[in-house]
């Protein structure tokens, strides 16, 4: 509908960056992980089905499942450290930063270990002591032995540069240089190691080790939960109340115990890499990838170093693909068919379509005859790219106030009826 097609702007460092060969390492087990047994795949996405001998009734049940992270230190009731002196803040930054890959690896060796695609719905939340543990419901059952061999065979190992030694603190910084498009040691004046070439130095070494290895800890809790069953209500809202709260709004400082947990964590935040662009590489003496001037140790930019994300900064909801076992296509018609509902707007009576944001929506019966084809920039009837974007801004905005303006509607009304 807006006609616009292409990049407006050339694409971007890390596009090209994508068409350079991705590294590899080997696939080879940890020594001190467990080995995980594999079964065959099988083309399904629920697990097993029970029948009931008595009553002949077919039951599908499913299971709620917690993850946590491993131990930093004894911790109170408000999850604040006994020690603080001794509790491997280090250690509990790391392991929220990289949660997110951990997850992932975790969902790879359940479907591995289940021979078929197991399907989730799973909320992130932080713990009293801030440590992100995981609440995932899966669809179908797995002996519980299992779970607890997987989540102990489940690592995540960061192949990144040592962080042991600090280059450059305080005022003695890197310097920004335009000819060269690089930084500069400010007293020897070479260019410092680009990502890649740290990353090469890595790959020669035969004595690396990995950054930061992250596991679960050894708490797994896994219920069986039925359809229809108060406790199947009472896990969703547990995890749709995540939906719409920050890691911070899970739980509120209330001592000044928990006020000075948050800000050591911050701290060992703070200088802590989050990412091959974050800007505390420089503090260890090498360019972060697709380095730019302006980059400061202790401020990046990533919102894993803020407050409100306490070093998680994955998603909050991850839901497989198939959870709800519809396709793109699928979720776009629905979305869709809610929109017209909520505006009022019938599709196949496009004459009484007189709603402002039904202007852009054309819907053709089976009667029209009409060829649709993309438009070429040498068309004469095709205005500039300037003005179709901008024709584009203003219908989004017009489509947006307008829902906006039928849901304040549609939420009046049923206040009114409450009252």
């Amino acid at each position: 509908a807006s006609g616009l097609r292409g990049r407006i702007a050339p694409p971007p460092a890390s596009a090209v960056a994508k068409t350079r060969p991705r590294r590899v390492r080997s696939t080879r087990r940890r020594q001190d992980a467990p080995d995980l047994p594999k079964r065959p795949m099988v083309r399904r996405t629920v697990g097993r089905a029970f029948t009931d001998p008595e009553s002949g009734r077919v039951f599908r049940p499913s299971l709620f499942l917690t993850l946590t992270c491993d131990s930093y230190g004894r911790v109170r009731s408000d999850g604040t450290p006994v020690d603080p002196a001794s509790y491997d803040y280090r250690r509990a930054a790391r392991d929220a930063l990289h949660f997110s890959k951990l997850v992932d690896r975790f969902v790879q060796n359940l479907r591995r270990v289940a021979g078929f695609e197991v399907q989730y719905f799973a909320t992130v939340e932080p713990q009293r002591r801030l440590a992100p543990h995981l609440h995932m419901a899966i669809r179908g059952t797995i002996p519980r032995a299992e779970l607890r061999q997987i989540a102990a065979a489940t690592y995540h190992q960061v192949w990144w540069p040592p962080t042991d030694r600090v280059v450059f603190d305080g005022d003695h910084l890197p310097i920004w240089d335009e000819a060269t498009s690089s930084y500069l040691d400010p007293a020897t004046g070479e260019i410092l190691p680009t990502w890649d070439q740290a990353l090469d130095a890595l790959d020669a070494d035969p004595h690396a080790q990995p950054l930061h290895v992250v596991r679960f800890g050894p708490q797994v809790d896994a219920k069986g939960v039925l359809a229809g069953s108060p406790d199947a209500d009472r896990c969703i809202r547990y995890l749709a109340k995540y939906l719409t709260k920050d890691i911070a709004e899970c739980h509120t400082v209330e001592t000044v115990a928990q006020e000075q947990h948050v800000e050591r964590l911050l701290d060992a935040l703070r200088f802590e890499p989050c990412s091959p662009r974050c800007a505390n590489w420089l503090r260890y003496g090498i360019q972060p990838q697709a380095a730019k001037p302006g980059l400061r140790p202790g401020f990046c930019a990533s919102k894993a170093h803020r407050r409100e994300y306490l070093g998680y900064a994955g998603r909050r909801v991850l839901v497989s693909r198939k959870w709800s076992g519809k396709t793109l296509a699928d979720h776009k018609a629905d979305r869709l068919a809610w929109v017209l509902r909520t505006l009022g707007l019938d599709p196949t009576n496009d004459r009484e379509n007189t709603h402002p944001a039904a202007f852009p929506l054309r819907f053709l019966g089976d009667g029209d005859r009409i060829a649709w084809e993309l438009a070429r920039p040498t068309d004469p009837d095709v205005p500039p790219r300037e003005h179709r974007l901008l024709r584009a801004v203003g219908e989004t905005l017009k489509r947006r106030a307008a829902l906006h303006a039928a849901q304040q509607t549609t939420l009046s009304a049923t206040e009114q009826r409450a009252a």
